[in-house]
């Protein structure tokens, strides 16, 4: 049986583990509702931002773009090499939400096992785990770690910049994206998104469009560019990578924080249930040893007489 001195250093060192849950709750909680009312404002603008490339799409098969370099968004490649952007978070303490992305990751990985594939890491957790894998023709080709949870539109551009010189000068298949979408303060969806070539997002919008009953026919419309039509395109394409870029990487951080903050108050209810088992435990330890005492000192007194 433990001692009254081993039950109270229990009880002491689980104490100090619900005073680090709970200022970790209480952080979690403070910074949610920033981080959630950053992902609502970047949704909307990234929505209209992609359907405007989407409606636009005609414009890019005219001959005029033929021979511009903005072509290769667009173009499927039947085989090349795969990238794979995994984002996940720099710590742990947040319940399931790292383990979920690994788990897609490595599903995503084996449907692609044979072919190169360029990682680009967002977060310490994917980073490590990468590195940890043997027998797969992976190569990390961009880190990122540390953004979390002060994501801007910076970080989005330096990854975005990134990805597209990968996806433009190696000739890539195409480049997807694992990362958790925030759906409420209780749940968060792994998505597994292709962000390039364009086509493949463009077909998407115009299938999902269909699902709902609406026909949806693209290259119909008249358009006037004022700048002209390549300058546009210039900025447009890049800021709508950028964009997607940047409302995933709010997503994953509104995510996060959710995560942690479930998880974290649940372990301090876990330490609350755990402190106060022990302490009947070591009130029951301090009654059986008093009354050991006791008997003790009646028998003695008993063969005295």
């Amino acid at each position: 049986m433990a001692s009254l001195r081993d039950i109270r250093k229990h009880i002491d060192a689980v104490k100090n583990i619900r005073q680090i849950t709970s200022a970790m709750k209480m952080v979690a909680a403070a910074r949610i509702r920033r981080a959630q009312t950053a992902m609502l404002q970047a949704r909307p603008f990234a929505k209209k931002v992609s359907h405007m490339v989407s409606d636009l799409y005609g414009e890019f098969l005219e001959e005029d773009m033929e021979n511009s370099r903005l072509r290769g968004y667009f173009d499927k490649r039947e085989r090349g090499p795969k990238c794979l952007v995994l984002v996940t978070a720099d710590k742990g303490l947040c319940g399931a939400f790292n383990a979920s992305l690994l788990k897609a990751a490595v599903a995503w990985i084996r449907e692609n096992q044979g072919e190169k594939i360029f990682v680009v890491a967002v977060g310490r957790k994917g980073l490590d785990f990468i590195r940890r894998l043997k027998d797969v023709d992976l190569e990390i080709s961009d880190q990122m770690i540390g953004i979390f949870p002060k994501v801007g539109y910076r970080h989005a551009k330096i990854l975005g910049g990134h990805i597209r010189t990968l996806f433009l000068d190696t000739q890539l298949e195409s480049v997807t994206v694992i990362y958790n979408e925030f759906k409420s303060m209780m749940s968060q969806k792994v998505v597994t998104k292709q962000l390039l070539p364009l086509s493949s997002f463009i077909q998407e919008r115009i299938d999902q469009a269909r699902a709902k009953g609406n026909d949806i026919s693209l290259n119909m419309a008249d358009f006037i560019f004022e700048p002209d039509k390549q300058t546009l395109f210039n900025y447009l394409i890049p800021l709508h990578i950028d964009l997607q870029l940047f409302r995933i990487l709010m997503e994953s951080q509104a995510a996060e924080l959710a995560a942690r903050m479930t998880a974290m108050e649940s372990a301090s209810k876990n330490a609350s249930e755990l402190i106060s088992g022990l302490t009947l435990k070591m009130n029951k330890t301090r009654q059986s040893m008093i009354t050991t005492e006791l008997t003790e000192i009646v028998s003695g007194a008993e063969a005295l007489e």
